[in-house]
């Protein structure tokens, strides 16, 4: 039987922590988190590898460097309201359950959304769950103090956007071809403003790629 626990500290202490995330609530919280409950059953033997975690249709769950330095440049604080876009079967929504005041997640597959929730009703995690397309969000639910994106990103819709509250801030990997780069957007006076991470690489998500220009 794999040691899961050992698996998790591991993944912290070599993946986490050498990436300069130092804040003790993002450390505790990746600490608390089982991994390995919210992907698939054949892939829980990579769920702690330094790497995305190919969970299928085209999706990963953020390998932990990645995800790590994202909640570390968005300074989630215990007062915020987040929404979680791309869920999948929840990991990262367990972990904003433990740093943030509320959490909604979205997840655009049926059966992953159900799994989360049920998932979440196993661990224990407070948050809510919409199924709905990942670029829609979950504006009912709204407004946000922080959004994260859970995949690539070339554009993001101006829906998601207008989500998040006057103050508040969004990350995502911004993909351009095969490089990436993790961006943290501030929203002040209704527009956003972003400013560089860290380098990073992710599936870009469906519904996130930047509209073609047509050619002759």
């Amino acid at each position: 039987m794999s040691d899961y626990a050992s698996r998790r500290i591991v993944m912290v202490d070599t993946q986490v922590r050498p990436s300069d995330v130092t804040k003790f609530p993002i450390i505790e919280a990746m600490l608390a988190v089982p991994r390995e409950v919210y992907v698939p059953i054949a892939r829980r033997e990579a769920a702690y590898v330094g790497q995305n975690v190919d969970i299928g249709a085209g999706r990963v769950v953020l390998e932990a460097r990645t995800f790590a330095k994202l909640l570390d440049a968005m300074d989630i604080v215990p007062t915020d309201r987040v929404l979680d876009v791309g869920c999948a079967l929840g990991y990262s929504t367990a972990v904003l359950a433990r740093l943030a005041a509320s959490v909604v997640a979205v997840e655009e597959i049926a059966e992953w959304a159900a799994a989360a929730q049920a998932n979440f009703a196993a661990q224990g995690v407070v948050a809510t769950v919409v199924q709905a397309a990942l670029r829609s969000g979950a504006a009912a639910q709204g407004p946000y103090d922080a959004i994260t994106v859970q995949g690539g990103v070339e554009a993001i819709p101006d829906a998601l956007l207008d989500q998040l509250k006057d103050g508040g801030r969004i990350g995502a990997v911004f993909m351009e071809g095969a490089l990436g780069i993790a961006r943290i957007g501030h929203k002040s006076g209704g527009r956003i403003s972003w400013r560089f991470a860290f380098n990073a690489t992710a599936p870009v998500l469906r519904g996130f790629a930047a509209a073609r220009a047509f050619a002759l």
